[in-house]
């Protein structure tokens, strides 16, 4: 297939390298020009992704006419912040019988629409029914240094998913397929701020046993958001579920935990990203999962917790006693 690739960071490197193995031809839309020169010269994304050898298969560029020139398959794999406008950008130039996948995990700040949504406002109609989400549990490195991984594609139409699941999978990169669009693209974006929670609590040394309490209950709080917006509660038991929220809590390479883990040593948010060009897209979805929860009226009690920390100088100690204070509850029924 003819893939193209919009966004050169790390995943967006790894997914084109993915390709690349898989005798696609690949081209990628990246916005700086350095990168674009080290990918197509040097066969390497010394910015993004240091250390990964790429194939020289793939072309680099900063056109996006010329990146999506006859793309077959698409995939948009840059910050949820900047999915409308990349996504407006690109869509004179999309092919109107190409699948297109996003990659971006988040909720979009004024519209509270999940990345399916802001890509629906912005492609032509045609396209729509294509349009398919990817996640789970896939830290960018390990993908491109072909450690085995397994991850989920979901569309409505299940055929289409399965085309994705034929076109990427490979013998270390597994892709299931299903239907659960919404309930994929939630996992990806509210374990983000969850995973800054955990962090913040491995930060202040509060040991195994608070680890294990906010991923548990993190999940109950995913899950019970997925269900008020019409998730399947399965999903969140899945790859995109649980599966990503375990390796995004615990994972050394999760920059949303190592944001976590500065807060909980006294660092200001403001200090930790002073200098960051790499997105911790956590920082972000921790504000915009708190309104949507408020907007539906779903209880998150860790999401809103995390929120004061980050953006109301509220101490992580204190937090601690207010999510553990809180009235006493039976735990079924999420």
């Amino acid at each position: 297939m003819k893939v193209s690739v919009l966004g050169g960071g790390a995943w967006g490197t790894a997914l084109a390298e993915l390709s690349a193995k898989n005798d696609h031809a690949v081209k990628m839309w990246v916005y700086e020009p350095e990168v674009a020169q080290a990918i197509g010269t040097r066969h390497e994304n010394p910015l993004f992704l240091p250390d990964v050898p790429l194939s020289p298969k793939i072309m680099a560029t900063t056109s996006m006419e010329e990146a999506l020139d006859s793309a077959e398959l698409i995939l948009s794999v840059v910050p949820s912040h900047l999915v409308r406008e990349i996504m407006t950008e690109a869509s004179p130039y999309m092919p109107r019988d190409a699948i297109l996948v996003t990659a971006s995990k988040g909720i979009e700040d004024d519209t509270l629409l999940t990345m399916t949504g802001v890509i629906e406002e912005t492609v032509p109609a045609e396209i729509h029914r294509r349009l398919t989400a990817i996640s789970g549990p896939s830290f960018a490195k390990e993908v491109a240094r072909g450690v085995p991984t397994a991850v989920v594609a979901a569309c409505h139409d299940v055929r289409v998913a399965e085309e994705v699941q034929h076109a990427l999978s490979t013998d270390t990169f597994r892709i299931y397929s299903q239907t659960d669009v919404i309930g994929v693209e939630l996992g990806g974006a509210v374990k983000n701020p969850i995973a800054i929670a955990v962090g913040c609590a491995d930060g202040m040394g509060l040991g195994l046993n608070s680890r294990a309490a906010i991923i548990t209950r993190g999940l109950a709080e995913i899950a019970r958001l997925g269900v008020r917006m019409g998730a399947n509660p399965m999903t969140f038991a899945g790859l995109a579920g649980l599966g990503d929220l375990i390796l995004t809590c615990t994972g050394d390479l999760s920059r949303n935990r190592q944001v976590g883990l500065n807060i909980g040593r006294g660092m200001t948010l403001k200090e930790i990203l002073e200098g960051q060009r790499s997105v911790a897209e956590g920082v972000k979805n921790a504000v915009t999962v708190y309104k949507l929860s408020q907007k539906l009226e779903v209880s998150m009690p860790i999401i809103e917790q995390i929120y004061l920390v980050l953006y109301a100088e509220k101490s992580p100690k204190m937090a601690v006693t207010d999510l553990m204070t809180r009235r006493l509850k039976s735990e079924i029924g999420l």
